[in-house]
């Protein structure tokens, strides 16, 4: 389900083509392993078979910019819908999840009363009214 979601992987160098690449399924396995522990990156073994931390970082990185999550959601939602086993009765949305389409009329700008600002009345330029040492 995932797989053709995915970016073709870059092909190798002729000369010097360095390690065979993780497969897209150990890197994915070892993406949602370090977002389920949260643990650091480079803290996941390479012996679990799951690539370098920089390896997983970097193919989140390239799916992110091909926008294979969002993709990846919406095939998700279109099978439940299709299976029948999404509900809305209980969903909620709110304005930090959802961007606003149309904006709000824009404000004016409120006019200024006074010349200069006033001056800040937590700072002050008296001395201290306790015994303490000043330096």
């Amino acid at each position: 389900m995932i797989e053709p979601l995915l970016p073709p992987p870059k092909p190798r160098r002729k000369k010097y083509p360095g390690r065979r690449p993780v497969s897209n399924r150990a890197a994915l396995n070892g993406i949602l392993f370090v977002f389920k522990t949260g643990i650091r990156w480079c803290d996941l073994s390479t012996k679990l078979g799951f690539g370098s931390g920089p390896t997983r970082w970097r193919r989140l990185h390239a799916w992110q910019k091909a926008g294979v999550w969002g993709q990846l959601h919406e095939l998700l939602l279109a099978k439940l819908r299709d299976a029948g086993q999404l509900d809305f009765s209980r969903a909620a949305v709110d304005s930090s999840s959802v961007r606003a389409v149309g904006a709000g009329e824009k404000l004016a700008r409120t006019p200024r009363i006074a010349r200069d600002p006033v001056r800040s009345i937590t700072s002050s330029s008296m001395q201290m009214a306790s015994p303490s040492v000043q330096s």
